[in-house]
């Protein structure tokens, strides 16, 4: 009997990515493609639809031929992505009205700010856990229909659809035959109640966006529809799909209530698992959901960090400090301390616990003696500095110690930023052997609604540890460095 595979569909905030895992979980094959990024204008991200598709339909290609296995091989698809990210398109001819409107845009909040002035922000907040933000996918769909001729008009009509990014993938694959998102996407909307699990009615008449343009929203066990014989050779079962730093807390095995995760890629995203019940923050993180398999719902504390790894890539790319990222390492090799430098990266202003979302980046502390190896080695130690504000409002919140913390994403192969995050928390900080557990827990949700893995327990024996960072630094240092990263976030 010929052996079968997952394929998992990684579409990311700078890349799309596809992964063919085995039944042990491994990794068979991998292709990546970076695509544009659009900046019309100061805190304006977007992206071209059509690139975000053409990318991942090109990588999901090339990875089946790369290994060498028919289509048929393919046992199922898994579909994880960047959520909040925004498309809206013509249900008659696919194509977008306008660019998605990326989750790093920042042009509504001063539409934001006049919804909390106005009162609003107890109400979305009891309904959807989430702040009132532009983070959210929301206000950048009434952007669109305010402001894309005719967009209201058609949409009233019931012929545009709006998707975030998996609901257009979804879209394409089916040529159109099928219109869905998950409970976890739909969560980041803000217009989806967490509680009633279904699309809100005054949350859509506040932001004014007609019932028409939703999607249909499914739970995480079901198997969604079958890709169309013309789009990869084969009709192939879609049947996991589930928003980015959700796929990455299945795949870390957080099955348990109070397990944890940081995904370190363009941002940080730390996540835990707080059970049955949508439990809401009195420390400004965000209560959402991590999944629904059955008639259960699994809820979750996040703390999101908009400039994580990406501050790394701006030294790359706009101060051509190193030709690669993963040079950043070997630069600060030789630096002792920071020498006083203190780099906060607010390019999109501060998420959690601050949600400012007027900050700007600053580095504070230079001298004369100032190198780009100490700026380098700031914006590294920033990452951990922003994860610890996160997470010490996550133990607030729960009001007990957490003792470890399951790391992933790709800046988690940096060793220096690892142990600095280990010291800084004071807490273990556990690496897997598979960095990839965005993909692989979409690639789990896949084979689990499809037969592939029998069950959550066989999956929770195939994590393994790759290494642990034990905290060494004197606790005294741990307060110096705490204590002038506050004053620097007070100066943005």
């Amino acid at each position: 009997m010929t052996e079968k595979y997952i394929l998992s569909l990684d579409q990311g905030t700078t890349s799309s990515r596809a992964i063919i895992y085995n039944e042990h979980g491994d990794i068979c094959s991998i292709a990546q493609k970076e695509y544009r990024q659009i900046f019309p204008q100061p805190g304006w991200v977007e992206h071209d639809p059509m690139d975000i598709w053409s990318s991942q339909i090109g990588v999901a290609s090339e990875v089946i031929a790369r290994f060498g296995v028919q289509p048929e091989e393919i046992a199922a698809i898994g579909i994880t992505n960047q959520r909040e990210t925004t498309i809206i398109w013509d249900r008659a001819t696919g194509k977008p009205v306008y660019h998605a409107i990326v989750w790093q845009d920042h042009r509504t909040a001063g539409m934001c700010e006049q919804l909390k002035k106005n009162g609003y922000g107890e109400l979305v907040k009891q309904k959807t856990g989430l702040e009132i933000d532009a983070y959210f996918s929301a206000t950048k769909i009434k952007w669109i229909l305010d402001n894309v001729r005719g967009a209201r008009r058609r949409a009233a009509k019931g012929e545009l659809a709006f998707g975030t990014v998996d609901t257009w993938l979804v879209w394409n694959l089916t040529h159109g035959r099928t219109h869905v998102t998950d409970v976890t996407n739909a969560s980041r909307t803000m217009l989806f109640n967490i509680s009633t699990m279904k699309w809100d009615e005054e949350l859509l008449k506040l932001f004014d966006i007609p019932a028409g343009l939703l999607p249909e929203v499914v739970s995480n066990d079901k198997i969604i529809a079958k890709t169309t014989a013309s789009v990869l050779n084969s009709e192939i079962p879609i049947a996991g799909l589930i928003g980015d730093q959700q796929a990455a807390l299945f795949g870390q095995m957080c099955m348990d209530q109070g397990m944890a995760k940081n995904t370190y890629g363009t941002g940080c995203f730390l996540m835990m698992n707080i059970g049955n019940r949508p439990a809401m923050s009195s420390n400004r993180l965000i209560t959402t959901i991590a999944w629904k398999l059955g008639d259960k719902v699994t809820y979750a504390l996040e703390g999101s960090v908009f400039v994580g790894g990406a501050v790394v890539q701006w030294l790359r790319d706009e101060l051509d400090f190193f030709e690669e990222t993963a040079e950043v390492e070997t630069m600060i090799k030789n630096t002792s301390d920071n020498n006083g430098v203190y780099f906060v990266p607010a390019f999109t202003g501060l998420g959690a616990p601050h949600w400012n979302q007027h900050a700007q980046g600053i580095i504070t502390g230079i001298t004369r003696g100032t190198k780009k190896e100490h700026i380098a080695r700031a914006a590294l130690e920033s990452v951990a500095y922003q994860s610890y504000d996160v997470f010490h409002a996550m133990e607030q919140d729960i009001g007990v110690k957490i003792k470890s913390i399951r790391v992933d994403g790709g800046a988690s192969a940096n060793n220096f930023l690892m142990q600095f995050q280990a010291d800084i928390l004071q807490k273990t900080v556990q690496r897997p052997a598979i960095l990839e557990t965005t993909s692989l827990g979409a690639a789990y949700l896949a084979g689990l609604n499809t037969g592939y893995w029998k069950d959550i327990p066989a999956l929770e024996k195939q994590w393994t540890l790759e290494r642990k960072f034990n905290p060494k630094m004197d606790k005294k240092h741990v307060k110096k460095y705490l204590e002038h990263w506050h004053k620097a976030v007070l100066k943005t």
